[in-house]
């Protein structure tokens, strides 16, 4: 099933376009959908918007929406809410998901292969949140828009 778009931000004839909302089920290709819905949003905010978004910043934000709904596509039973939103000069990736437990970073393993997806986040991230709901939690994750 195709992600289902909740409020892309243009309540207002002319607004911008500032902030998106995804719910990801569990058929079909949810990263690279999820990905795509992050290109997709920063490319309207600049085009649209105007905004200063470097391709940088575009690469950063993919990967850390692949890891995070990676995690919690793995991690969290049901379907995976993606939130995107401009703040200043930075997007906020908001990942929710029906697993109360905070992820813990691991301790760092070279030799360790795979579960290193919370660390390269908290890397390219200028900051990272997690958040108990009372359905799961959240997960924010900090790019600059300038990166």
């Amino acid at each position: 099933m195709e992600p289902v778009p909740v409020d892309e931000g243009d309540t207002v004839p002319g607004a911008p376009r500032l902030r998106a909302s995804y719910t990801l089920d569990e058929d079909g290709a949810w990263i690279a959908q999820a990905r795509h819905l992050a290109a997709a949003f920063l490319t309207r905010a600049r085009a649209e918007d105007g905004l200063a978004v470097s391709a940088r910043a575009v690469e950063i934000t993919q990967l850390v929406v692949s890891e995070l709904v990676t995690n919690a596509r793995k991690y969290a039973p049901g379907p995976v809410g993606l939130d995107l939103r401009v703040a200043g000069d930075a997007v906020e990736v908001v990942v929710r998901d029906g697993n109360p437990e905070p992820p813990v970073a691991r301790n760092a393993d070279p030799g360790r292969v795979g579960q290193h997806g919370l660390e390269i986040v908290m890397a390219v991230a200028q900051a990272l949140d997690v958040r108990q709901e009372p359905a799961g939690k959240s997960i924010t994750a900090r790019i600059s828009l300038l990166a």
